[in-house]
C-alpha cells in the first residue's frame, strides 16, 4: 500500500514537472557540451553537466507550476493539472523546487568558477519567467531564453569561458522554444484575453501570431547554419538533418496556418505541433549532430 502511493506520489511529481520535455533543450546541452570539449569530455565532468541541467528544468518546471496554480485551477485546459487537482501541493511544488535548484548550484560549484558566477542569473530568469505572462507579451521570449541557458551553460561548464559558438546555439534554441510556444499558447487564447494575460496571440491576433512564429523558426534555422559553417564538426550529416528540421517546420506551420480557433479541434492541432512534433525536430537535431561528432 505504502509502496504504490509513494510510486504514485513519484509518477505525480514526474507529471507536474513534465520530464518528458526534457529534450527541448536538453539536445543543444549535449551537442555544445561535444563541441566544446572536441568529443567527449571526462565522464566526471558530464555526471556534473546533467545533473545541473536536471536541477535547472525540473526546479523551473516546479516552481511555475506552483506561481501558476491559481490560474490553471481557473483554466479548464490546465485545470486538470496536478496542483489544482490536489495531487501535488503548492508547498511540495515550491520544496521540489529548491532542492533542485540547490541541486543545479552544487553542480555549478563542482564545474567551474564561472558556472557558478553566473547561476544566479539562470536562476533569476527560470523563477522569473512564471510572472512575464502576468505584464508582458514578450513572455515567449524570456521562456526561449530561459532554455537557452542549457547549451551555453553546458559550454561554460566545459571550457570555463563563453564564446561566439555557443551564443549561437543559445540563439537558435531561444527562437525555436519561442516559435513553439506561441502556437501552444493560442490554446489558451479566450482565457487569457479575459483575464488580462500577456501573449503575442493576445497581442497581435491568431493570424499575425502565426506569421510571427514562422519568423521565429526561420531565425532559428538560420542560426544552425550559421552553427555549421563556423563548426568544423559539422558537415554533410548535420546539414541533411538541418535539412530535415527545416522540413518539419515547414509541415508544422501549414498545419496551423488553416486553424484560426483555438476549440476542441484546433487544441489538438497546437497541442500536436507546438509539442510533439518540435520533440521529433529535437530528436533529429541531436542524432544528426551526434552522429556527425562522435562518428
Amino acid at each position: 500500500m505504502l509502496a504504490s502511493k509513494v510510486i504514485r506520489k513519484i509518477s505525480d511529481y514526474g507529471t507536474l514537472v513534465m520530464f518528458s520535455h526534457s529534450i527541448f533543450s536538453l539536445s543543444f546541452a549535449v551537442i555544445s557540451m561535444l563541441l566544446a570539449s572536441n568529443g567527449f569530455p571526462s565522464l566526471w565532468k558530464v555526471l556534473w553537466i546533467l545533473l545541473a541541467f536536471m536541477g535547472a528544468r525540473t526546479g523551473a518546471n516546479a516552481i511555475n507550476r506552483a506561481i501558476d496554480g491559481e490560474i490553471d485551477k481557473l483554466n479548464p485546459r490546465t485545470s486538470v493539472r496536478q496542483i489544482p487537482q490536489g495531487q501535488v501541493s503548492k508547498a511540495e511544488a515550491y520544496g521540489l523546487a529548491a532542492v533542485c535548484f540547490a541541486l543545479m548550484f552544487v553542480s555549478a560549484t563542482m564545474l567551474n568558477m564561472l558556472c557558478l558566477i553566473l547561476a544566479p542569473a539562470a536562476l533569476l530568469f527560470m523563477t522569473g519567467y512564471s510572472y512575464t505572462k502576468r505584464f508582458t507579451w514578450l513572455c515567449h521570449i524570456v521562456l526561449g531564453i530561459t532554455t537557452a541557458a542549457a547549451p551555453v551553460g553546458a559550454w561554460i561548464a566545459v571550457t570555463g569561458s563563453l564564446s561566439l559558438t555557443p551564443l549561437i546555439m543559445g540563439a537558435a534554441n531561444t527562437f525555436w522554444v519561442a516559435g513553439f510556444d506561441i502556437i501552444y499558447g493560442i490554446q489558451d487564447y479566450e482565457f487569457d484575453r479575459a483575464n488580462k494575460l500577456r501573449s503575442i496571440p493576445v497581442k497581435f491576433g491568431i493570424r499575425k501570431a502565426l506569421h510571427i512564429s514562422s519568423a521565429f523558426h526561420l531565425i532559428s534555422c538560420i542560426f544552425l547554419l550559421l552553427l555549421g559553417i563556423i563548426s568544423k564538426e559539422l558537415g554533410l550529416i548535420y546539414y541533411s538533418g538541418l535539412l530535415i528540421i527545416t522540413v518539419l517546420f515547414a509541415i508544422e506551420h501549414s498545419l496551423v496556418v488553416n486553424v484560426r480557433k483555438p476549440d476542441d479541434t484546433g487544441a489538438e492541432v497546437y497541442s500536436f505541433t507546438s509539442y510533439s512534433l518540435n520533440q521529433i525536430i529535437s530528436v533529429v537535431f541531436l542524432t544528426a549532430s551526434l552522429v556527425e561528432i562522435l562518428i
